[in-house]
């Protein structure tokens, strides 16, 4: 039995795909396949369940599955004890980002943290909130700007960087155009143009949404505010933007702030609370820590 066996089924396992798994692992897809069905020989039993559209753990599969967890954990612990004995500073990190925020001036902070570890290696990942927020807890991600609803996720610590208002945005001709706020029931009956659920914004206005006993009708949904605008200014309904996606299109469009209840979105640094965090990783996180406005 070898790590690199064990390392592929836990891979497999979590998500729920060789052809993913493959792609985590940067290695090819038959590899993986070979491995795991080597680890099963050695074993004697089959650990996955291949015959539907998702791969499932089979009854010895979910009984093996935290060992090979905590020995992949224990050698990971290793060579963690290691690298801080000997102050190396090593390795690989990944950052998420729901965008590239250019307030963060992300690209100066990562140039500077290679310049001064030239040896981690440095990933950068876009994806929506919800999925970072995964990320984060099983240790995919090291850290991540993540959009926030209301309370912060459980299992990680964040630290809010950015803070806006939510604002209303229609087309000139729009029946909205004359107004210069707008309340969330005063919303509801207008078909919206939103991001998708997953994201911190979709949540902050589902939310609210909830609490006022408010059904948004959500008729278009795009995974970038730039979109939103677009969509909103040739008359397809009322963009919810962050404040500053919505001047950034003041010209073509009729902005309203969100009153009663005033919404705000906010953007913030999150990492795991606990777990094995390697140097470099630690490393990244208190530069961003530390460079970041709080």
């Amino acid at each position: 039995m070898e790590l690199r066996q064990l390392e592929y089924f836990v891979a497999v396992t979590e998500e729920a795909s060789f052809t993913k798994a493959a792609a985590r692992l940067h290695v090819a897809q038959p590899g993986v396949s070979a491995q795991i069905r080597q680890l099963e020989r050695e074993l004697g039993q089959p650990l996955l369940d291949r015959s539907g559209r998702t791969v499932r753990l089979t009854e010895v599969g979910a009984a093996v599955l935290p060992y090979a967890r905590a020995a992949l954990a224990a050698v990971e612990g290793a060579r963690l004890s290691v690298d801080e004995l000997t102050g190396l500073l090593r390795g690989h990190v990944t950052i998420g980002t729901i965008d590239w925020i250019r307030s963060l001036k992300l690209p100066a902070m990562l140039a500077d943290f290679h310049r001064d570890h030239p040896n981690v290696e440095i990933t950068v990942t876009q994806e929506d909130s919800a999925t970072l927020t995964e990320g984060l807890r099983t240790g995919r991600v090291d850290l991540a700007f993540i959009s926030l609803a209301s309370e912060p996720p459980e299992g990680l610590r964040t630290r809010v960087v950015i803070e806006q208002e939510v604002y209303a945005a229609v087309a000139p001709g729009h029946e909205l155009a004359g107004r210069t706020t707008i309340t969330l029931r005063a919303l509801a009956g207008h078909d919206l143009v939103s991001l998708p659920k997953g994201t911190g914004l979709r949540a902050v206005l589902d939310e609210a949404c909830a609490e006022a006993g408010v059904r948004p009708r959500v008729a278009f949904e795009a995974a970038e505010p730039p979109v939103l605008a677009q969509l909103a200014a040739h008359g397809l309904g009322v963009a919810i933007l962050p404040e500053a996606a919505a001047h950034a299109y003041a010209d073509e469009l009729r902005l309203m702030p969100i009153v009663r209840p005033r919404l705000s979105g906010r953007i913030a640094l999150a990492w795991r609370a606990e777990g094995p965090r390697s140097p470099a990783a630690r490393a990244l996180i208190e530069r961003a820590r530390a460079l970041l406005p709080a």
